[in-house]
């Protein structure tokens, strides 16, 4: 049920998006699992897209509503299809962190149960929030994420007289870097790591102001460094990776495939061909870890409008 390249799909009547909300608690996991009183049944919190809104963003709108909770999105757990009076309705899932808040009744939701996994069998209604949950257990509670980041369109190469290094952003990747900020802090950054292009660093920049965060140098992900020393660049991305909570990381297109491939063939994930590993200008790479480091999801995200 894994989607490596999260595109916003187009052959459904109806789009809504959920998620599967999970804290951590002494004891593991629990999940949050709401009642609606016009069906009367237990699910995940879901709802359709608003007009003009994209599948990520309204999971994590959909989550806030129904259960008053923040969340951070993790990986895409599937696509749920099934027949509505519209006509067919897609409903697309993600694993979501819970991050604080408080649970409001309404008329949609007029309850809200934190249960052990176990629990959430028993009292889910549909047969395919079992499956999405059996989905979610299988793949775990992350350890670290990191999202791997190439950087917006920059200006010509062939144009530009000086050093390389230094060649900024064109005024379309500008507006990416605008529209990127928002789709990654639906991941709850931790750290912000850039490459030393100029074109890597502006393109966090939108991203670090909204965040109050610093942009670290990661000299290794610069493709000349990259290319004298792969061994070293994998070696200090595992390293990234070792660290709990969610990395940014913002690099080049001859860098992304290479390290994204290296993780993906021992992890033998369904879904991706270790040679077919998109990585267009604005795009990103959401990588999810085990406890032992080993990549239990890859989720590719387009690049944004702009």
């Amino acid at each position: 049920m894994t989607a490596p390249r999260v595109t916003e799909p187009t052959a459904a009547d109806v789009l809504a998006a959920g998620a599967v909300l999970w804290r951590r608690v002494p004891h593991g996991v629990e999940i949050a699992l709401v009642h609606r009183p016009r069906y009367d049944d237990w699910s995940f919190p879901k709802g359709k897209l608003d007009a003009d809104e994209t599948m990520p963003f309204a999971a994590v709108r959909e989550i806030a509503e129904e259960t008053g909770q923040q969340a951070r999105l993790g990986p895409v757990l599937g696509d749920v299809r099934y027949a509505v009076p519209e006509g067919g309705k897609l409903v697309r899932y993600w694993a979501a962190e819970a991050r604080g808040g408080d649970f409001v009744p309404g008329d949609e939701t007029d309850e809200l149960r934190w249960v052990e996994p176990a629990q959430a069998v028993e009292l889910l209604t549909y047969r395919h929030d079992v499956e999405l949950l059996e989905q979610f257990t299988r793949l775990g509670p992350p350890a670290s994420v990191v999202a791997l980041v190439r950087h917006a369109k920059a200006g010509s190469r062939n144009q530009w007289e000086g050093d390389d290094a230094l060649r900024p952003l064109s005024g379309s990747g500008h507006e990416q870097a605008q529209h990127l900020d928002p789709l990654l802090r639906l991941f709850g950054p931790d750290r912000l790591m850039s490459a030393p292009p100029v074109r890597c660093r502006d393109t966090l920049v939108p991203l670090a102001a909204q965040l109050d965060m610093a942009i670290g140098d990661e000299p290794l992900f610069g493709e000349a460094a990259y290319w004298d020393d792969q061994a070293g660049a994998l070696a200090r991305f595992r390293e990234l990776a070792d660290a709990p909570g969610v990395t940014v990381v913002c690099s080049q297109g001859g860098v992304i495939p290479g390290l994204v491939r290296a993780l993906v063939t021992p992890a033998r994930l369904p879904g991706i061909d270790p040679d077919d590993l998109p990585a267009k200008k604005g795009s990103t790479w959401l990588l999810t870890f085990g406890p032992d480091g080993d990549l239990r999801a890859a989720d590719y995200y387009e690049r944004p409008t702009g």
